[in-house]
């Protein structure tokens, strides 16, 4: 019986995945002390080293990139330290992992923030969604607008970041372009009301992006890079009055950029992917390297995909939650175990490392 290409090894750059199948970003809220990785987090990624790519959970590049409680970061010594543990445990079954670079912006609260200042937005627009702190979701705070003195510091955070992540052993980089966070709040023109050269055209809205990419490639080299995007998804509270032509242009000079990939969220983040008119075919076809397709998608849709060469790579997310072994279910047709949504945010072993696999349980 002739393999699926899914489960065929792929050349990613100058790197070779064991699958066609990521594992996805997922915030889980469990960092340790100093928002470091602790050995649970090591354990949660060794178990799922089988995917061909691992892109971690957002990580922030410094104290103020924060939104959410307990999520990790790398700008310290302590939290590269801790992902140091948690690449050398992926690399030893062979795994490779990504670590994906986050600024929330305006998507934080005050309780997150250093001093108890303001989150940071391209305007001073409060975004309508919740963020988890202090053990609860609760309504952001407001935010203020970045003065444009401020965006180079940004900037260099990211790349520094990129170097950090380097450091601590991981194989490359995804820059957190998608989802109402800070890069995302700059393209979409609904809270992008600057009017300097940061607002105003898609040129200008992309040029955080763009910016980004620049000072990361050259930091740790376009090989090493990607970026996720989400063109019409509404999560956090964002939209564009453009989508098509703002992100063929992002498309466009991302790939003249020489990165590794894009990272494509398809419809709604978690949602429907019909949720609005879009021709991610000419993202595909605009972009010369490895496109990641995500949302939604099963062993059916995904092979389908790819037979098609609508994509390269897909990511699965919640899935692999509940499935750490998921790349063996998949090609065997086991059945998937279910998630429990009590232990998502938070907590311990208990629904993050305890999920049994093949190996663990009667066949």
């Amino acid at each position: 019986m002739q393999l699926n290409p899914l489960f065929e090894p792929y050349n990613l750059a100058n790197l070779t995945l064991a699958n066609r199948i990521v594992m996805a970003p997922l915030t889980r809220n469990r960092a340790g002390k100093g928002l470091a990785p602790s050995q649970l987090t090591v354990d949660y990624y060794a178990q799922r080293a089988s995917a061909g790519l691992i892109i971690t959970e957002a990580t922030q590049i410094s104290p103020q990139a924060q939104g959410y409680q307990d999520t990790p970061g790398l700008y310290t010594a302590d939290q590269i330290d801790g992902w140091r543990r948690v690449t050398d445990a992926v690399h030893a079954k062979g795994g490779r992992i990504f670590a994906q670079l986050w600024h929330v912006g305006r998507v934080s609260h005050t309780d997150l923030q250093p001093g108890g200042a303001a989150p940071v937005a391209p305007s001073g627009i409060r975004a309508q969604t919740k963020t988890f702190v202090n053990g609860v979701f609760t309504d952001v705070s407001n935010p203020r607008a970045l003065e444009l003195s401020e965006l180079p510091h940004i900037v260099n955070d990211f790349r520094q970041a990129a170097a950090n992540a380097i450091t601590a052993g991981f194989d490359g980089v995804e820059i957190h372009g998608a989802n109402g966070y800070l890069i995302d709040q700059f393209i979409k023109d609904s809270v992008n009301k600057r009017t300097d050269t940061y607002g105003g055209s898609i040129e200008n809205r992309a040029r955080l992006l763009l910016e980004v990419v620049t000072a990361v490639t050259g930091e740790i080299g376009a090989e090493r890079t990607g970026v996720r995007i989400s063109p019409v998804s509404p999560a956090n509270d964002v939209s564009s009055s453009d989508p098509q032509s703002q992100y063929d242009y992002i498309a466009d000079q991302l790939s003249a950029l020489g990165i590794a990939f894009i990272h494509v969220v398809e419809g709604a983040t978690g949602g429907p992917r019909d949720i609005s008119p879009f021709n991610y075919e000419s993202l595909r076809q605009r972009f010369k390297q490895t496109y990641i397709a995500n949302n939604g998608y099963d062993l059916e849709l995904a092979t389908s995909s790819l037979s098609e060469d609508k994509a390269d790579l897909f990511a699965f997310g919640r899935y692999f939650i509940s499935n750490p072994d998921l790349v063996e279910r998949l090609k065997t047709g086991y059945p998937l175990a279910a998630i429990d949504p009590k232990t998502l945010y938070g907590g311990g072993a208990e629904g993050y490392t305890d999920y049994p696999t093949l190996t663990t349980q009667d066949q």
